[in-house]
């Protein structure tokens, strides 16, 4: 039987395997046995656990593994185990470290408009309740939980609570109501992640219109077009990088015509002769 004798969140070569988007690393050997040395670093927590049961949390330090229960000994123990308690532990490291997540989908304004949103949301674990919570209550693939397996929970959260209000906010105004968005996206997210142990530090949320022709617009409405200003503007602009020398006309509703300078000269879009 394998044994293990330090137990850590370092590979053979080093490095360290909890990066930045692990939330949960579960130890690969499966014969981790009394007497193994556990060790975990200052930003994560050690949940160990032997048959299915939560037997302890540990925070910073190292700690030898010992049985809860009776030990065997003498020649039983040395005949049948070779000396090592027949105990298997299981190791589950849970970063406490800040993590950054990412949400993203999309939604309708009240006019039926496509918006897409970004959601930065950073989150840690607390306290070794938490990471008991964590462990009970959120599961992993393989031996990780990284970010994207959280966001896969609360995803649909985020997209809640953003149609809450976009769903009834006409499109130009959707960002004037960027705190109003933040602010209930936190609430949502924070009372659903603290069921899995996870606190929420901080939300930042974007939304904008998916179509790119509509941000266009949208853009030069802002700089005081009237609606079909900004369609004429934005037309002429396409055209101008397609290298149309009507574009100019378009821009300010003007027929193009070819005329003709006093000189005889041809100029176009300018009218007629002079």
């Amino acid at each position: 039987m394998a044994f293990r004798q330090v137990i850590s969140t370092l590979s053979d070569d080093g490095k360290e395997v909890m990066g930045t988007d692990v939330l949960l690393f579960h130890f690969p050997d499966a014969n981790i046995l009394n007497g193994s040395l556990l060790t975990v670093e200052s930003n994560h927590f050690a949940v160990l656990k032997s048959r299915g049961a939560i037997l302890n949390v540990y925070e910073t330090g190292q700690y030898p593994i010992q049985t809860p229960d009776k030990p065997l000994i003498g020649s039983f123990q040395q005949a049948f185990f070779g000396g090592q308690s027949p105990w298997q532990y299981e190791v589950l490291y849970v970063n406490r470290a800040k993590l950054v997540l990412k949400a993203s989908g999309t939604a309708l304004s009240r006019e039926m408009a496509e918006l897409a949103y970004d959601v930065d949301y950073y989150v840690h674990v607390e306290s070794p309740d938490d990471a008991l919570k964590l462990v009970q209550h959120m599961p992993y693939n393989g031996h990780f939980l990284r970010g994207e397996d959280v966001n896969r929970y609360a995803g649909p959260v985020v997209e809640q609570a953003i149609n809450q209000i976009v769903q009834v906010t006409p499109l130009e105004q959707v960002n004037e109501h960027i705190h109003d968005l933040t602010a209930l996206v936190k609430e949502h997210l924070s009372g659903f992640l603290s069921a899995y142990g996870i606190t929420l530090n901080d939300v930042k949320v974007l939304i904008f219109p998916k179509d790119e022709r509509m941000k266009s617009l949208i853009s030069l409405k802002a700089f005081g077009l009237s609606e079909i200003d900004a369609v004429r503007y934005h037309v002429a602009m396409m055209m101008a990088e397609h290298g149309l020398v009507s574009a100019p006309n378009v821009a300010v509703g003007e027929p193009f015509q070819m005329g003709f300078s006093p000189l005889g000269a041809s100029v176009p879009g300018l009218g007629g002769q002079r």
